[in-house]
Parts: C-alpha cells; sequence; structure tokens
C-alpha cells in the first residue's frame, strides 16, 4: 500500500524500549529511507518536496560521517596511511592533444623569438591599443569600454561612426597601434569582442558572456590606479592556446609595476577564458589579501584568422565547429 508506506517512512517514529529500562535490548537503528525508496512515488506534492528534503539532509549527514571516520583512520594509521584518493574531473580525465606545448622545446622557443610577437616580450616595442565598439552602442557597452581601458595601459576609446573595420585598420596603422579591440554587443548587452594584432595579424573572435562592471562585483576595490599591472596566464597548454595567450600578453607593457600590486589574469578552464582584475598585499610572509577591481568578463574562442580583420576572403588557422568539436566533453583546444 503506497499511501501507507509513505506515512511510515514521514509520520512518527516508533520506538522501542528505552535502553537501560530492563525491557529488554536496545532496538536497531532503524533505516529512515530504504534501499528502494522514491521519492517520486509521492503522489502528494507537499509531501513529497518534504520528504526529498529529509533525503537530502540524510544523504548530507552520512556523507559527512564517512569523511570523519575515514580522517580517524588516516590519523591512526599515520606515515602508514595510504595516499589520498584522487578526484576524477573533467580536467585531470583530460583526452591527450598531440600540440600541447613543451616549455623546453627548442622548436616553440624559436617560434617565439620570430613571430610577430616578439618585440613587445623584447621591450623593442610598446604597445598602443586601440579600443572601439559596434555601431551605435549602448550605456552598457560604453561603460565596460571606458573601465577595460583603464585596465590595459596606454589604450585609447574611439567610438565608430558607421566606419567599416577595413577603414579603422589602415587609420590604426597610420597612428601607430598595435592592437584593435572591437567590442560587439546585442540587445544592449556585449556579447563579443574581436583583437586584431596590427599591422599584420593575427585576428581572434571571441564570444562574451558574464560581464560585470565594477558597480556590479561585490566587496570592490578603490578605483585601479595608472601603475602596469602584472599579467598572468593560467593553463594555456597547446599551440593554438599558446598563440592565445601571447596576443593577451601583448596588450600589456612588459615592464610591470609591482608598487601598484595589481594583477590582470587571463585563466583558460574547458576552453572558456575567464579574466580577473584584482589588487593584492601581504599580510605576512603566508598570507595574502586580495581585492577584485573589475571589470570581470569570460571568453569563448570561436577564431582565429590570419592577417587582420577580413570577414570574406581571409585566411583562417582554426575555427571553432560545434558538431565536430563538442562532442567530447573531455577535449580541449587551448
Amino acid at each position: 500500500d503506497l499511501t501507507a508506506g509513505t506515512a511510515s517512512l514521514g509520520g512518527e517514529e516508533e520506538h522501542g524500549p528505552v535502553p537501560g529500562d530492563g525491557a529488554g535490548p536496545p532496538a536497531p537503528e532503524r533505516v529512515l529511507f530504504p534501499p528502494t525508496f522514491s521519492v517520486s512515488e509521492i503522489k502528494n506534492k507537499q509531501r513529497r518536496h518534504f520528504m526529498f528534503l529529509r533525503w537530502k539532509q540524510q544523504q548530507r549527514k552520512e556523507k559527512l560521517a564517512l569523511k570523519k571516520k575515514r580522517r580517524k583512520e588516516r590519523e591512526a594509521l599515520g606515515d602508514k596511511a595510504p595516499p589520498k584518493a584522487v578526484p576524477k574531473t573533467i580536467e585531470n580525465q583530460r583526452v591527450y592533444d598531440e600540440t600541447t606545448v613543451d616549455p623546453n622545446d627548442e622548436e616553440v622557443a624559436f617560434d617565439e623569438a620570430t613571430d610577430e610577437f616578439a618585440p613587445y616580450f623584447n621591450r623593442q616595442t610598446v604597445p598602443k591599443i586601440l579600443i572601439t565598439t559596434s555601431d551605435r552602442p549602448r550605456g552598457r557597452t560604453v561603460r565596460f569600454c571606458e573601465q577595460l581601458a583603464t585596465v590595459i595601459p596606454n589604450s585609447h576609446v574611439y567610438y565608430r561612426r558607421g566606419l567599416a573595420l577595413k577603414r579603422i585598420i589602415p587609420q590604426c596603422i597610420a597612428r601607430d597601434f598595435t592592437d584593435l579591440i572591437v567590442i560587439n554587443e546585442d540587445r544592449k548587452i556585449p556579447n563579443g569582442l574581436v583583437l586584431s594584432h596590427l599591422p599584420d595579424g593575427p585576428t581572434a573572435h571571441f564570444r562574451m558572456s558574464s560581464v560585470r562592471l565594477r558597480k556590479e562585483i561585490k566587496r570592490k576595490g578603490k578605483e585601479p590606479t595608472e601603475h602596469v599591472p602584472e599579467v598572468i596566464l593560467n593553463n594555456f597548454t597547446t599551440r593554438l592556446g599558446h598563440s592565445i595567450g601571447r596576443m593577451f600578453a601583448a596588450l600589456f607593457p612588459h615592464n610591470p609595476q609591482f608598487i601598484g600590486r595589481q594583477v590582470a589574469t587571463f585563466h583558460n578552464q574547458r576552453d572558456y577564458i575567464f579574466f580577473r582584475f584584482h589588487r593584492y598585499i601581504f599580510k605576512s610572509e603566508k598570507k595574502v589579501g586580495i581585492q577584485e577591481l573589475g571589470p570581470r568578463f569570460t571568453l569563448k574562442l570561436r577564431s582565429l584568422q590570419k592577417g587582420t580583420f577580413d570577414s570574406k576572403f581571409g585566411e583562417y588557422e582554426w575555427i571553432h565547429k560545434r558538431r565536430e568539436m563538442d562532442r567530447s566533453r573531455r577535449k580541449f583546444h587551448l
């Protein structure tokens, strides 16, 4: 009888004799949820929701008890305790990519010394960035560009007035700009970023999401200073990821002013690039405090094109093809 079964699960439990009163041995602890219990079998919606919460609570208690038991066993064994099991994640189960870069590879070192970004890493060229938008940008996109300009040193914000990118790029080259950043929007929300390295490329197109301006970040720090920040590139391991990481690094001068205690981080995880901008302070030799300054956003690479922006006749080095490349969750490209 389903009604009787659910009533016994959620109702008052029957209590056996109280231990120690001479009425016999203590009754075994009753299992509240048997292995065959299914919440979906309960017809009443409120009852079903109540039993689901109780079931989740029991699961948490059992998990915590098992964790305490294992910790006590490890403390009892001391040095003889077996090593902790490494949990399986999508990252450590990643499919091997043959283009993974070895830091000690001589071929990679030669490519870095001769590519289009080498003068920036050798401090022979100072980056000069132009930040622009799509046509008729709205207030949120405008504010995002202005805040992005405070993060990237020597960057200038100009608003497009119906000019095509093919006409903007020659003007940028004539004015000694080294990079062009275009922020696209859809329904008043920034949703795309085009990064073109001048004068000869390459050009990367990203999908942008999770944009948060400074006023939308909780416990944010004060406005960033004009000091040149440090740059952290995390987890760009393949040849494609290496190229994207160098494009981001070439936006910043390679003489960080450590007195400013500001750091810009590009963290790649599962081919999503998370950008954060922080200020840090050393509280002691082992502790450090950080404050997020903003803005923050997330990028997803859609294409990498040789040369400057050319949507019709451009030659693409890499294009993200969803139906072909997203079949395996453990296959990453950056």
